[in-house]
């Protein structure tokens, strides 16, 4: 039977997952916040509850005993728009693309620190309110000493001018567009380069590269643009 956590809720979050630890260490996290957290064991139990609870979350594993994750994945992304961050040891770059691909909006690898999930689950759900409010995102972001300015095309580090190319300007809209969200290669590739040719990682290396010398205080330790190895990147908003 599913379980509940009675706080005064902020919103229902979802936790699908076979083992009852990491369910535990989820809710524990998450209830702390204020969210009414429901779990659920097997892949078919996680789909009815996401279809009758309507949870504003959904957190994944890939390995349930009953179907496998991309399945749920597809089969969750027929009903429902709300992130969904996928929890597992797998770790193979393959698989974190086909689940992303498939729907998922982020990827937190086992062991994993509750700090991280509640960062990663602050950033989907602001992701989410600001698209429900129809804007992907504001007009102006100030972040670990950025400031960007979408309508006037400006960006300032620390208060001094920042001088963007426009192909690192597409790029950074594109980030901005999906700010919390893990991107994959091809996805971000497709979103500046339409569907021209070329090597996606080769190119995203460059003008990522740019981009960090550019915004980061510190390229070598970047707290804007995150690497997620062998998968893509993550622009992340959070101090």
């Amino acid at each position: 039977m599913p379980t509940t956590h009675a706080q005064p809720a902020a919103g229902n979050i979802l936790v699908i997952d076979d083992e009852p630890q990491i369910r535990r260490v989820v809710r524990n996290a998450l209830s702390d916040n204020g969210y009414r957290v429901f779990e659920a064991s097997s892949a078919v139990e996680g789909i009815d509850l996401a279809a009758a609870e309507q949870p504003i979350l959904i957190v994944l594993d890939l390995g349930l005993p009953d179907q496998d994750g991309l399945a749920v994945c597809r089969e969750l992304r027929s009903f429902t728009a709300v992130p969904i961050i996928v929890l597992s040891a797998r770790h193979t770059a393959s698989e974190k693309e086909a689940l992303l691909d498939a729907g998922a909006d982020d990827y937190i690898t086992k062991p994993f620190s509750t700090v991280e999930l509640k960062a990663r689950v602050r950033a989907q759900l602001r992701r989410a309110t600001q698209a429900a409010a129809g804007a992907a995102y504001k007009s102006v972001i100030v972040a670990h000493g950025v400031t960007i300015d979408l309508a006037a095309r400006s960006v300032k580090r620390d208060g001094h001018d920042v001088h963007l190319t426009p192909t690192e300007w597409n790029l950074l809209r594109a980030f901005l567009a999906n700010a919390g969200k893990t991107l994959t290669h091809s996805q971000l590739f497709a979103s500046v380069w339409g569907s021209g040719s070329g090597d996606a990682q080769q190119y995203l290396r460059v003008y990522v590269g740019q981009l960090r010398r550019k915004l980061e205080s510190d390229p070598v330790r970047p707290k804007l643009i995150r690497t997620e190895p062998a998968v893509g990147y993550r622009f992340d908003l959070d101090e």
